[in-house]
């Protein structure tokens, strides 16, 4: 009997109890048949609601597997949820003890050259262009330099006395031999001579200082006439990387900006700012691996040359500087990049693939971990370091156990479900 059945009942015999309409023996009979009635639908009315509740199917919880710890969720999948899911088993990887930052490219300025004129003058040409690749003694820039002129003028007038002396001299040896001649005047023609050859020598090492050869002086010398172009050569082979030099130009010595720089492009600099937590893990002379964006999959070895003694109070971040050899000249000054270093010994531990591992609304990391490849149960794990698609787990898992990783998310979104529904 239903319960509105029951009510229906009731209702009908409390109208049978209007006593004003019935005498004393009439309402004795009508209250014994109004408590019959409610024992009788009472009795029926609780044996109904018991077989109802007794028939009904009982419905196994998903959301909590049986042998399951308590607050760890499980779900049953049925054939077509499996298809979404991939199960692979946990294996173990070596993940090295690695830190990476990111940087940029530049000239190696302990390679790189400021050349300046060693006298002051005037330009006269400026030859190799920004970016031109040098070799060392190659002509820069001349200049036309009065100290320059000076010293050849003074060579020229020297080796014009030397070939006068000379001259005296023979005359005076030819005299003094037949006897026209005093000895202490020979003696004399004898000391200008060879006070003018010191002079002329003295005067030869003077030009030669302004950078011209023995064939240059000899020149000069024989045709009488002075070359007022002074030579600037590069120091060293390399690139320019900067030219302030121009016709017309005037330039001392140690004036800046400096005509020409050129630089070793042979190796460059990798500057990068790691963070201050992590400074005690950096050394001279570790290795590190250098990419750039221009060539992907390229890796560029070198060695940190440098690190800085004070962290920067703005940004608590320590630069490191690495030499890095590059004799194809193929990293630019200015180029975006970043390095990798090991900091330890590589280590072995369990890993499971990054689509395998989701986080929750609070942080924690979970797998779903599965038997019978039909029943998943949700774990918390502790992770690690990443290393090519993989991630290191450092607790509640084993190597060997099987774990969900493409369709992790879907038993998450299960599971939610469940539990908003419940």
């Amino acid at each position: 009997m239903r319960f509105d059945q029951f009510h229906k009942i009731v209702a009908a015999a409390a109208r049978m109890m209007r006593f004003d309409q019935f005498d004393r023996l009439d309402k004795l009979l009508a209250a014994a048949t109004v408590l019959l009635t409610l024992t009788v639908a009472g009795y029926v009315g609780i044996k109904s609601i018991g077989a109802t509740a007794a028939d009904a199917p009982q419905r196994k919880p998903t959301n909590q597997a049986a042998d399951t710890p308590q607050g760890e969720p499980s779900v049953d999948l049925t054939d077509d949820q499996l298809k979404s899911i991939t199960v692979e088993a946990v294996s173990e990887r070596v993940f090295p003890l690695e830190k990476e930052s990111f940087g940029s490219i530049d000239f190696n300025e302990d390679m790189a050259v400021q050349v300046f004129t060693p006298y002051q003058g005037r330009i006269l040409e400026a030859f190799p262009v920004l970016g031109d690749e040098v070799k060392k003694d190659q002509t820069l820039f001349t200049i036309e330099s009065p100290d320059l002129i000076q010293a050849e003028s003074t060579l020229i007038a020297a080796a014009g006395v030397l070939d006068l002396t000379t001259r005296a001299l023979l005359r005076a040896k030819d005299l003094y031999a037949k006897q026209a001649l005093a000895q202490k005047d020979l003696e004399q023609a004898e000391s200008d001579q060879q006070t003018a050859e010191g002079a002329l020598r003295a005067a030869r090492d003077a030009v030669r200082i302004f950078g011209k050869n023995d064939a240059e002086i000899d020149r000069m010398i024989a045709q009488r006439r002075i070359d007022k172009s002074l030579v600037v050569p590069s120091p060293i082979a390399g690139v320019v990387t900067a030219r302030n030099a121009q016709p017309g130009l005037f330039v001392q010595p140690a004036s800046p900006p400096a005509p020409y720089v050129v630089a070793d492009i042979s190796t460059v600099w990798m500057l990068a700012n790691v963070n201050e937590s992590d400074a005690a893990l950096y050394h001279v002379g570790q290795e590190v691996r250098v990419s750039v964006m221009t060539f992907p999959g390229r890796v560029f070895t070198g060695k940190i040359s440098r690190i800085a003694t004070a962290v920067d109070p703005n940004i608590h971040r320590l630069l490191v500087r690495s030499e890095v050899p590059d004799p194809q000249h193929e990293l630019r000054p200015g180029m975006f990049a970043s390095f990798v270093i090991s900091t330890g010994a590589p280590i072995r531990a369990p890993a499971a693939p990054l689509e395998g591992v989701v986080r929750q609304g609070d942080g924690t990391m979970t797998l779903w971990v599965t038997i019978d490849r039909r029943r998943f149960t949700q774990r918390v794990i502790k992770i690690g370091l990443e290393k090519d698609g993989y991630r290191q787990i450092v607790e509640g898992l084993r190597a060997g156990e099987l774990i969900a990783t493409k369709g992790a998310l879907l038993l998450d979104n299960i599971v939610n479900n469940i539990g908003a529904a419940s």
